[in-house]
């Protein structure tokens, strides 16, 4: 064991427990995430500055929305767990697939029941689709950032083996005689506090004055953050690793880099948005 490795600070997972009930760090940190992302949220449609005249989205409508995402990341990332990540298990136990409880969440999952709700809502609404995937990716790393730390509390999805010259190294309760890459933590800072510190400087720089800017640039850098973090993450232990090394993580998030990309070409391309006769009515 490498002399500089660190003690996992043990934590106890449930936050609150009161009788029979209990709430776990990782159920607040979905709240969490989706609360705070809500203020920001609502804060950049109150900001016209940054849209070059009155948002799109009215506040009421993202007050209602946020019923609709929230759905969207609890079913999306369920269903994406279960049909990417453990298959087989849930088709010989199809009961435990409501078993919320016992975790498997998967992100893709996650962010594809998030592009339901958003198109959904936006017919449902006569929204412009890119303008409200733009503010709920602007929000989206809030909530990565928050269900990392969750996953380090719980001492899950914890890294590969590190060699002595990573002095940061820690031994995780369930993962191990072994020191591992805290890959958690390593996550929280590029898929929440990189990305959000990415999408924010180009909002400030007009990014929401053209539609899907933001969204592009939140699947595209998103993927090549959850890539890199992959080389330090443990692979799901029923999956392991794949095709040349690569794991399901990886593999996944390979198509969100090129439809990023191709997003924001797109979005490049477009002309800004332009303030309509309605929205320059006092």
């Amino acid at each position: 064991m490498p002399f500089l490795t660190i003690a996992f600070p043990v934590f106890d997972p449930i936050a609150i427990s009161i009788g029979p009930f209990a709430i776990r760090w990782y159920a607040l940190a979905y709240i969490g995430g989706i609360v705070l992302g809500w203020v920001y949220a609502r804060s950049l449609i109150k900001n016209e500055r940054l849209w070059g005249g009155p948002a799109p989205i009215t506040l009421p409508q993202m007050d209602d929305f946020i019923l609709w995402v929230t759905l969207g990341i609890i079913l999306g990332g369920r269903t994406g767990y279960v049909l990417f990540y453990n298959l087989p298990f849930f088709v010989a136990h199809p009961a435990e697939i409501f078993e919320l409880w016992k975790g498997g969440m998967s992100f893709h999952g996650g962010f594809l029941g998030c592009v339901a709700a958003v198109i959904l809502f936006c017919r449902k609404n006569d929204i412009p689709i890119m303008s409200l995937g733009d503010i709920t990716t602007a929000v989206g790393p809030i909530g990565l950032f928050l269900g990392r730390l969750a996953n380090f509390i719980n001492s899950e999805l914890w890294g590969r083996p590190a060699d002595a010259s990573v002095p940061w190294a820690m031994v995780f309760p369930n993962g191990g005689p072994l020191p591992r890459h805290p890959s958690q933590l390593y996550e929280a800072g590029l898929e929440g506090i990189v990305l959000f510190t990415i999408l924010a400087v180009m909002i400030r720089f007009g990014a929401l004055k053209r539609p899907g800017l933001i969204l592009g640039s939140f699947i595209m850098f998103y993927g090549l953050a959850r890539i890199t973090g992959e080389f330090f993450r443990e692979p799901d232990a029923q999956l392991g690793f794949l095709w040349g090394g690569l794991t399901m993580g990886m593999l996944l998030s390979v198509p969100m880099v090129i439809a990023g990309a191709i997003i924001i070409v797109l979005a490049w391309r477009s002309p800004k948005r332009q303030q309509t006769p309605a929205e320059s009515r006092p």
